[in-house]
């Protein structure tokens, strides 16, 4: 079997986030994933490379390249592909895009969890955050709830500007607060260590959806934010003891364990349970979800 090469444009072209969200559930009813994680450093450049193992998916191995000098030369800041293996004989089945890996796992992890704990009547969707994962956003849970009204806030106010103006009816937020109060769904995609969002000004019935803290020191959501909301996570293996959005307030007492009430793999739980109560996502990633979204977009890419 020849090897597949999937590029970003023409691969996008071919999928839906709404069955990207069906693929992770079934994804999820499949043995357990084995993953891990290697950093190799060169000064200020990385390496990054995932990998994950799914009996009955096969193999994915996601390498990234971090080098900050880039754009001093024109380049950008970070490369990379996704090995895709065989589950029958190991043997390369193709090579995918990484930018499309990524956006398409991270954007559909966070609208998998929203459809499964935000209201079903939810119309107001505050996005926190105007970057390339901001726009991602919007696309996914444009495609998960058709009818919502989309609001941005950024930092820099011109940035959440210019994302608005490529999505007609866009609304930009300037105070953050408000925004966040008259939200029924908050999705944040901040890569800060101090928390912006704030559980005082949260309420009843919203879904919080955090995406940004990616390391130990990081974390989107203040410690009120936590203690009022039931907490879900995508994945305990890939955010407890890693990510500080989950870790610090752990550490601290702020909460217990047994506070976070299931992941993926625990289907059954993850629900609301109310139409008022405050439910918390933590989406953490993980090699796992690069595998499923690889799978799924050669699926995609062979039936094309």
């Amino acid at each position: 079997m020849s090897i597949e090469m999937v590029p970003f444009h023409e691969g996008e072209k071919l999928l839906d986030w709404v069955a990207l969200t069906r693929a992770f559930e079934a994804g999820h009813k499949l043995p357990k994933a084995e993953i891990g994680d290697t950093f190799l450093y060169r000064g200020k450049d990385t390496l990054l490379s995932r990998a994950a193992w799914i009996d009955g998916m096969g193999i994915a191995v996601k390498s990234a390249t971090i080098f900050p000098n880039n754009p001093q030369a024109n380049k950008p800041v970070v490369g990379g592909g996704v090995n895709l293996y065989s589950d029958a004989d190991g043997s390369l089945e193709a090579i995918v895009d990484f930018h499309l890996v990524t956006k398409w796992k991270t954007a559909g992890d966070s609208l998998l969890g929203a459809l499964k704990l935000a209201r079903k009547d939810s119309r107001k969707i505050l996005i926190i955050g105007a970057g390339t994962v901001g726009r991602s956003l919007r696309q996914a849970y444009g495609a998960g709830f058709p009818d919502a009204e989309f609001t941005v806030w950024n930092r820099t106010q011109a940035n959440a500007e210019a994302m608005a103006a490529g999505y007609p009816g866009m609304k930009v937020a300037t105070s953050l607060e408000a925004a966040v109060k008259e939200a029924d769904i908050i999705t944040s995609a901040t890569m800060v260590t101090e928390p912006n969002l704030m559980g005082a000004w949260l309420q009843a019935g919203q879904h919080i959806d955090l995406i940004g803290a990616y390391r130990p020191d990081m974390r989107e959501a203040d410690d009120e934010a936590l203690t009022r909301s039931r907490l879900f996570v995508d994945s305990y293996n890939t955010t407890v003891g890693h990510i500080g959005e989950i870790e610090i307030p752990l550490q601290s007492g702020v909460i217990q364990r047994d506070e976070l009430i299931a992941d993926y793999y625990t289907p059954e739980k993850m629900q609301r349970k109310s139409d008022s109560e405050i439910t918390l996502f933590k989406n953490g990633g993980g090699a796992h979800l690069d595998l499923m979204t690889s799978r799924y977009i050669l699926e995609a890419w062979r039936t094309r």
